[in-house]
Parts: structure tokens; sequence; C-alpha cells
């Protein structure tokens, strides 16, 4: 099968290494992002755009990894002005149901493809090439863009058509967000009751109650630092995302109103798990 032109737009804590995998699997590819240093060290294998429209002509599959509805609008405006015929675009971004079903339908029109594919994993996984992918579209699509998605994850999973990746990202998100709480709130009560955080999840990751979530964030927990892996504001977005998208639960009350708060207090810079800061107060 010949290798097509790659593209990829959004250069950001997620795509920057995305970027980097698809490069060194050896594709032609063209990146594009706002701020041009972070493009600073794909000039000597890859071509570096400065303009969307030259990288959407220099490629056949295009990607974008960007923060929310708002990032992701802007840039596929300007994509729908061009003739992109024939061409595919993979957005991973994790945006609303509304938002995929607009451009997935815009990019028809324009007879070219969409996979609306985001991912489950945050940056360590995004370096390492072992995120899951969640994808929702047309079959052909998805076998078109597998030589490449293999590069970005250790799993592809097909859900169905358009709209189905997004819906199978923000119900992870949904557990995800109910996990970190969670953890945090045991956490801060075993620390009340006078037992150090490593001695805790030791016992948290050894039981039947530890998972990758637990673990990843362990070392944070006890250091007592948060670098943002997966930043708490953005895990803010996908809960009202999940919520507008029909998750009317009690749980969804809760963590809505926590992580909105700490955000609020100035905690939406730190990780998610730094939710463990806003709940100590």
């Amino acid at each position: 099968m010949e290798t097509e032109k790659i593209g990829f737009i959004g250069l950001g804590n997620m795509g920057h290494p995305m970027a980097k995998n698809l490069e060194k699997a050896g594709f032609p590819l063209s990146v594009y992002n706002r701020s041009l240093e972070k493009a600073e060290d794909f000039k000597e294998k890859s071509t570096v755009c400065t303009q969307i429209p030259e990288l959407v002509k220099n490629s056949s599959i295009i990607f974008t990894m960007l923060t929310d509805d708002h990032a992701v609008k802007a840039v596929y405006e300007e994509i729908l002005k061009l003739d992109i015929s024939g061409k595919l675009f993979i957005d991973m971004s994790t945006i609303s149901p509304m938002a995929t079903a607009e451009l997935s339908g815009a990019a028809k029109i324009k007879e070219a493809s969409f996979i609306d594919a985001p991912v489950a994993g945050s940056t360590v996984p995004a370096a390492e090439g072992t995120l899951i992918i969640i994808a929702g579209g047309e079959e052909k699509d998805i076998e078109r863009a597998m030589p490449y998605l293999e590069k970005l994850g250790k799993a592809v999973k097909h859900l169905g058509g358009n709209g189905k990746g997004i819906a199978g990202k923000l119900s992870i998100n949904y557990f995800l967000s109910a996990i970190y709480q969670g953890l945090a709130e045991t956490i801060l009560f075993s620390d009340k009751l006078g037992i150090e955080r490593a001695d805790m999840l030791e016992i948290i990751n050894e039981s039947a109650s530890g998972s990758g979530a637990t673990k990843v964030k362990t070392p944070m927990l006890i250091l007592n630092q948060y670098e943002p892996a997966f930043a708490l504001d953005l895990m803010l977005k996908d809960i009202l995302l999940a919520r507008n998208a029909g998750a009317g639960f009690p749980l969804s009350k809760v963590l809505s109103e926590t992580y909105q708060s700490a955000h609020d207090e100035g905690f939406g810079k730190d990780d998610v798990i730094g939710i463990i800061n806003y709940l100590k107060k």
C-alpha cells in the first residue's frame, strides 16, 4: 500500500508527541501550529507549514488535535473553504457531539471523509504510542487510516459511524473524573487518620480498587506535585460536555460542581489529580 502524505494540526501537550511518532515512523509529514515555536523540532525531518491551506494542499490525510469546540471549529472553518475532495480528516480532539456532527457533515458535502478519533491516555502514552484510539466513521476510512493510527496507539476501537468516537471518549472521561475525585478524597481521609500516603496508595494499587488511573497518579500524590499530564480544566470541559450530552446522574452534578469550583479557585492548570488541593481547602 502506498504511503500517503500526512498533515498534523495542533502541536500541544498531546499533539506534539503524537506527531513525533508519525515522524519517527518515516511518513511524509507536514505540521502546523498556531505558535510556530512548538513546530521548531520538526524542521529537520518534516515540513513546517505557516498556513493551514499550505498544509492541507500538501497532505491527503490530515490529523487535528486541538483543545475544544472553539479551536476545532476555527481550524475547520479555514479547511472547509478549500478544495478537500478525496482527503481524509481525523479529528482526535475531545469536542461536543454536536460539533462533531457538524464537521463530519460539512466534510462529506465537500466530498472529503471524516473520522472522530479521540484518545484515552495522557502525555506519557501519547509519547510512547500506547494510546487507546476511540473511533467513529466509515469502515473504509478506518482502514485507510489504520497504518497511521497504529503508530499512535496500542488499540483502535471502532465503535460505529461519526459521533460514536466522541460518545465513547466522553463516557470514559466521565468515569475517570469520578475515579480521580474519589481517589483524592480517599487520600485526604487517610491523611486525616494518620496513614502515610505511600502506604495507602500501595494498598489501593494492589487491591481490587487499583487501576491504571490510580497507579499513574501515585507519584504525583506522594510528591505532592501536580505538573499537568492532563489538566484539570480539560477534565472540567469533558464533564460539562458529558452533562450536555445527557449524563444527568447524581454524580454528574457533584463532579461538575467540584471541578468547576477547583477551576474558580485557580487549580485549573494543575494536573487533574491536583483536585486534591482544592478539596483540602
